[in-house]
């Protein structure tokens, strides 16, 4: 299967059409995605910008920290390239929306910013450009990788499509006296975690690396996590991503704290300090060899490979299994909160500037090499074949018929306030895993939820 039919295969299976339609389509998730049957991609060769005569330059807000120094290469080659500044500025983990803010109120603002989501395209769709007719938007492989604002313009083009589940180190898992083949749900997961933890000290490893609950950290589980819940919960009330409810239930809230006890007791973790932990701390862990699994999502391959030097071959990612009927069938979380967005209110030669930058991102050999390295599932014409092992998990995964979850958590209203008070709920409750606690997790999800909403919505 070539890469862009397995790309739509697991688009299909995780329903989210609707994910990436602002404009409130809804999902056909009996069909693959529309560009399954596309022409096969051309081979663009060594493509060099287009040469418009504009003067400006570009400024790039960069949405995640752990490509940073593959946007700085890039940037540097294509400005000695062509002469035009390119200048990368990456938000911290955890900070992009205070960033952007901030940024977007200087004089010299990003040209080139990200909306992660509808809601993200309510704040932010006014700066935006409409994309049609653009060089860039025209290398889309389908519309189902684009966020349209309310009046149906095309406003931000993803450009990747993104899993994440629980990484494993095979290695490390065989030197436990354990396999893969043992793991097919949560209380299988559970039994090999609870054996490798209790015998950490004499293997030298632990279980879980650290679930670090600082800023940098934290969205793995107040976003990553939750989406478990909120996934199941949307797929027995009929809902698709983009359904944007006033309210959520927490009907499988139980099955969240299945997985969070699991992090928290099978680990070398201290649970009462888990909100000075950042994610460089949880990474270092897994790569130096000293925990056997890692919830992150396979965008953390290029630095696993590379910083830490583990070999592709003892790598896999498997879902976050949480106790639910069925869930032997269950894929990766599949979606995206990557979209590129140009900004309709910096000069003409910038915007110009920095549409020239980003199609030369996806056509040149430079660009699209740095996007298959550090990226995965790139939905562009001329992308290269994925050499990423957990995006071949995803493909695997939905190749044998399993569902992929999509990204419930992208419909989180006034994002960064409600994560912000399940992130305080949880470190309490990891402190002191009462039951008294849990319920002022499930107080933050729930009530939190319907604040949050009333708050934005009014």
């Amino acid at each position: 299967m070539k890469k862009k039919n397995w790309l739509a295969l697991t688009l299909a299976a995780a329903m989210s059409l609707s994910l990436l339609a602002g404009c409130g389509a809804t999902a056909d998730t009996t069909a693959p995605a529309d560009d399954a049957g596309a022409a096969a991609p051309a081979d663009t060769g060594d493509a060099a910008p287009a040469d418009t005569g504009a003067a400006g330059s570009v400024y790039y807000l960069n949405f995640k920290p752990e490509a940073d120094a593959a946007w700085q290469e890039l940037a540097a080659t294509y400005t000695q390239q062509t002469g035009v500044p390119v200048k990368v500025v990456t938000a911290a983990s955890g900070t992009y929306s205070d960033t952007l803010t901030a940024e977007m109120g200087k004089s010299e603002a990003p040209t080139i910013f990200n909306i992660g989501n509808a809601s993200g395209m309510t704040d932010w769709g006014d700066y935006a450009l409409d994309l049609t007719g653009t060089p860039i938007f025209d290398e889309r492989v389908s519309d189902d990788y684009v966020l349209y604002d309310a009046a149906g313009a095309p406003k931000a083009l993803g450009y990747c499509y993104e899993s994440f589940g629980i990484i494993v180190n095979k290695a490390l898992l065989e030197q436990a006296g354990h396999s893969l083949d043992e793991i097919k749900d949560f209380a299988s997961l559970k039994a090999v975690a609870d054996d490798i933890h209790a015998n950490a000290a004499t293997l030298g490893f632990d279980a879980f690396s650290i679930p670090g609950l600082d800023a940098s950290s934290s969205w793995r589980f107040s976003g990553h996590l939750a989406n478990l819940p909120l996934y199941y919960e949307y797929k027995d009330e009929g809902l698709t991503v983009g359904s944007l409810p006033a309210e959520i239930k927490g009907t499988y809230l139980d099955n969240f704290r299945n997985v969070w006890d699991l992090y928290i007791t099978d680990t070398a973790a201290d649970p009462t300090s888990l909100s000075s932990s950042p994610s460089d701390e949880s990474r270092a862990e897994f790569g130096q060899g000293e925990a056997v699994f890692y919830q992150n999502g396979d965008w953390e391959y290029a630095q696993l490979t590379g910083e830490y030097g583990m070999s592709p071959d003892d790598l896999t990612m498997i879902p976050i299994y949480c106790g639910v009927s069925g869930e032997e069938k269950a894929g990766l979380c599949s979606g995206t909160e990557n979209n590129w967005a140009v900004n309709a209110k910096a000069s003409e030669e910038n915007i110009q500037a920095s549409l020239d930058f980003l199609y030369w991102v996806v056509t040149s050999d430079e660009g699209t090499t740095m996007l298959r390295d550090n990226f995965s599932g790139i939905p562009f014409k001329g992308a290269k074949e994925t050499e990423n092992v957990f995006a071949m998990a995803s493909r695997d995964y939905a190749e044998a018929g399993n569902y992929a979850l999509f990204w419930a958590f992208n419909d989180t209203p006034n994002v960064d306030a409600w994560r912000a008070t399940v992130v305080t709920a949880l470190t309490a409750y990891s402190a002191d895993p009462s039951d008294a606690n849990w319920e002022q997790v499930v107080s933050a999800f729930v009530d939190g939820w319907a604040i949050e909403y009333a708050t934005v919505n009014g």
